[in-house]
């Protein structure tokens, strides 16, 4: 696949893709070898710019973090064309610094879930190790940054994003471990979805949008303040999008695909099902 075919996916809440100016094109109803993604892939075009959408907790927003189907999401996507994901995430902060409204490029993920998703597209006779040292694609952060600039939305960029299982949230104990982890903000959906995507080659970036500062801040909260985080953090993901998505358009780039080095099992060995599965990940 050449550079310019390259597709840009948004992986996000429902309300992400309630966008001005966006014309939905077509709702891919896809089916794949892991089963059914979390909804219909929305393929759209913003300011002359074609990406693709799924809301990762289903339309409605029905699904836990931990019934997320991210192999079928993540390998939709890559069915598609897709190559670039920007996953934004409603996340609680660790830390002082990172306050409610705040959006974080995070760098890094810490994986504390607890062995109920399934995590890795190999396996039953077809093994790969696939390196997630780097599980951010620095140039598309890069490129997300710039976007950030543009619309004057505030901004953090590094740190870590530790992922819980879910779906309660932390306890002041749990909370508290995690800060001393020196982690940066707590979700519940970007892994396995981040290790998927440097599976499939595709290249993916977060952005983080502060709800909370979880529960280790002793500071009362009430539902409408969080309500009210919540729809300044939507609109201004909006506003991202609108500029991000032209952006990225115009400066595809190349990126290292890390899962062509991955693969151990030699191809004799593949399943007539695992060449299929192969030929989707692998191009």
């Amino acid at each position: 696949m050449n550079i310019e075919e390259r597709k840009i996916g948004v992986i996000g809440g429902s309300g992400v893709y309630q966008l001005e100016g966006i014309e939905v094109v077509k709702e891919h109803d896809i089916d794949t070898p892991f089963g059914r993604p979390s909804s219909k892939v929305i393929e759209a075009k913003l300011n002359g710019s074609t990406c693709f959408f799924l809301p990762r907790h289903g339309v409605g927003h029905t699904i836990l973090p931990h019934e997320v189907n991210y192999r079928a999401n993540i390998f939709a996507m890559k069915s598609l064309g897709v190559e670039y994901i920007v996953s934004v995430s409603a996340v609680g902060s660790l830390k002082e610094e990172l306050p409610p409204t705040k959006f974080v490029l995070v760098d890094q993920f810490i994986d504390w879930t607890k062995g109920k998703r399934e995590r890795t597209f190999f396996g039953e006779g077809l093994v790969a190790h696939v390196s997630t040292a780097e599980p951010i694609d620095l140039k598309l952060q890069e490129i997300i940054e710039a976007s950030l600039k543009e619309t004057k939305i505030d901004y953090s960029k590094g740190g870590s994003y530790l992922c819980i299982e879910g779906p309660q949230f932390s306890s002041k104990a749990e909370s508290n471990i995690y800060r001393s982890f020196g982690a940066s903000v707590i979700g519940m959906t970007n892994v396995p979805e981040s290790y998927l995507a440097k599976e499939a080659g595709i290249a993916y970036a977060t952005v983080a949008m502060v709800t909370d500062y979880d529960c280790w801040k002793e500071e009362h909260c009430t539902v409408d303040e969080i309500m009210k985080v919540m729809a300044e953090n939507n609109k201004n993901v909006q506003t991202l999008l609108t500029n991000l998505i032209p952006n990225l358009d115009k400066n595809k780039f190349e990126f290292v695909k890390e899962n062509q080095i991955g693969l151990m099992t030699p191809e004799d060995r593949w399943t007539p099902a695992q060449k299929e599965m192969l030929s989707v990940l692998m191009r």
